[in-house]
């Protein structure tokens, strides 16, 4: 890496893809839109379904579509699939209004207090969540219910299998396009995934500043009401519920940190579990990971800029949710990576009694199954290095002081 350049892995085929896209590029053509007027009426048209504007909403996609143009230096294969990501969730917004407006009676399906996992990304949330997740009474959002949420028609009740297999192969072709992604986060079609991908059909969430260079999206973010966002999320969390219900919810995204105000106003009851970790080490390890997601859209990824921006915001984060927890200091749960990694269910066994949960032992054969069948480093190991991205300990160590201050780390 050399001046915050990132040198990605490439399949020949994406190369020869791009390569395509940088000759196009240069006589100034252009063969993918990713205008918001031609989304919308792309998603119109595949769903058979009116655009209906909602202000906040209509307005992100203008400005997302806009910065994604502008800054995201997106590949020829980068933009294929952003465009196709962005078609899929025009779409899916349609269908639920559509759903909605069919069936009100959905938006009064009751969503129990949920258990949300909200640490900082590389703090043990993932294991955390996948972990409570194994517990047969708990639901998690499902990575195949991420991408699809809704149910195909002549699907069966509690039988999603095209839609399964649709996320398997999905999944197939990322661990094809970048091996190495796995190491760093291991992607499962059936296994859960984070409720922010929820968020992003609500068209605000930091899904795409996590994917793409798009600043301007990100500095519009920075000043919304994010209330339409959570009540999105609580929406397909009952559509999902009602396909297959359970007790109660558990909730994974280091997003929530930024805006645990809103999340009480949506879920009054939530407890919340905050993972901690030294942030020199989860710094440098999401700093690696988001070079290595950035990289798959664009061959132009400053690896620095990107490290810098998310460092300013997560320190961000973390303050915003110590001014929370003051608030609102009995519902929080503190776990520490070291305990987690060292006495898991112990840690299990801690959010439970918080939250009235008997953790039984059927509850703990399956979560020890859960174990045995995911070992760290399963998909290989993940090199990083805090001074790759342009960082170093000083820096990071203050920016992240009040926090560190706070959780003696």
């Amino acid at each position: 890496m050399v001046a915050g350049t990132f040198t990605p892995f490439r399949r020949r085929p994406v190369r020869a893809i791009n390569a395509v896209g940088e000759r196009l590029d240069a006589r100034g053509l252009s063969v993918v839109d990713l205008s918001a007027d031609t989304l919308r009426r792309r998603a119109a048209k595949a769903t058979g379904l009116p655009w209906t504007c909602e202000p906040q909403a209509d307005e992100a996609l203008d400005v997302l579509c806009a910065s994604i143009i502008e800054e995201a230096k997106l590949s020829l294969f980068g933009s294929l699939v952003i465009r196709a990501r962005m078609h899929g969730i025009l779409c899916t917004r349609l269908r639920v209004a559509e759903l909605i407006r069919t069936h009100p009676e959905i938006a009064d399906t009751p969503i129990e207090p949920p258990i949300v996992i909200a640490g900082l990304q590389r703090s043990g949330t993932t294991m955390l969540h996948r972990l409570i997740a194994a517990d047969p009474e708990v639901r998690a959002v499902g990575s195949w219910e991420v991408i699809h949420p809704l149910p195909r028609k002549h699907e069966k009740p509690g039988a999603p299998t095209i839609r399964v297999a649709q996320t398997t192969m999905a999944e197939w072709t990322l661990r094809y396009l970048n091996p190495q992604f796995f190491a760093i986060h291991a992607v499962e079609a059936d296994g859960p995934e984070e409720d922010v991908l929820l968020q992003e059909y609500s068209l605000l969430s930091q899904v795409p500043e996590a994917m793409l260079d798009v600043p301007a999206y990100a500095t519009w973010l920075r000043r919304q009401d994010m209330h339409a966002s959570y009540a999105y999320l609580r929406l397909l969390l009952q559509i999902l519920h009602l396909q297959n219900p359970r007790a109660r919810w558990v909730l994974k995204t280091p997003a929530h940190l930024e805006h645990l105000d809103v999340l009480f106003d949506v879920f009054p009851d939530a407890l919340i579990v905050q993972t901690h970790r030294g942030p020199v080490r989860t710094t440098a390890s999401f700093s690696s990971m988001l070079a290595h997601g950035h990289s798959m859209f664009s061959d132009h990824v400053d690896a620095h800029a990107v490290a810098r921006h998310w460092l300013e915001l997560n320190g961000s984060m973390v303050d915003r949710a110590l001014d929370v927890r003051a608030r609102h200091p009995d519902r929080f749960v503190d776990v520490r990576y070291d305990d987690l990694v060292d006495d898991p269910l112990a840690v299990v066994e801690k959010i439970y009694a918080a939250a009235g949960f008997d953790l039984t032992g059927l509850v703990r054969e399956e979560m020890e199954r859960h174990r045995a069948g995911h070992a760290q480093h399963a998909h290989g190991v993940h090199t990083y290095d805090l001074a790759d991205f342009g960082l170093t300990v000083t820096e990071v160590e203050s920016v992240y002081a009040r926090y560190r201050a706070a959780f003696d780390l």
